[in-house]
């Protein structure tokens, strides 16, 4: 990773788009498996905080990721809005969000994130967008995964294949 992220996609760039803390991100639909309505999520102890828990996803048990702890913020408080993202990556994995918001397709390509940002969040980023409705921040879902709090999640799935 790092601050030179060249993304392989081409034509228009579909995004699924959701909130967290008052923030407008998204996620390029190819990395989305499906959104979920929250799942009861259990805790599991001696792992790292940015793990909000795990979850059932029809039989199978699957991390549930606090993205707000990755970005350095408080647990994220589950409401009747948020929902779980499932990540379509080298694990199957969930992130909480407040809210979904509506799907976008982005047409001009992505800007690099601002350099006032903090490296271990611009790593997370695959870019910004400026839209009439905002600014929208793309995570990069690989990243997500890959973040260090999280590392210890994909080891162990690469162990047990």
């Amino acid at each position: 990773m790092g601050g030179d992220k060249t993304d392989a996609r081409t034509g228009p760039l579909r995004l699924v788009c959701f909130e967290l803390r008052g923030q407008e991100l998204a996620l390029p639909i190819d990395d989305v498996r499906e959104t979920l309505p929250i799942q009861p999520i259990t805790r599991v102890v001696l792992t790292p905080p940015a793990l909000a828990g795990v979850f059932s996803l029809r039989g199978d048990i699957v991390p549930a990721i606090d993205l707000g702890v990755l970005f350095g913020f408080p647990r994220t408080e589950i409401g009747d809005h948020s929902r779980i993202i499932v990540l379509d990556q080298t694990i199957t994995a969930g992130i909480v969000v407040d809210r979904l918001r509506d799907l976008r397709t982005l047409d001009e390509a992505l800007e690099a994130p601002p350099p006032s940002l903090s490296t271990e969040i611009s790593e997370l980023l695959l870019g910004i967008a400026a839209t009439p409705t905002g600014t929208v921040r793309v995570l990069d879902a690989a990243a997500i995964i890959a973040a260090e709090p999280l590392r210890a999640l994909a080891k162990r799935e690469e162990e047990s294949k």
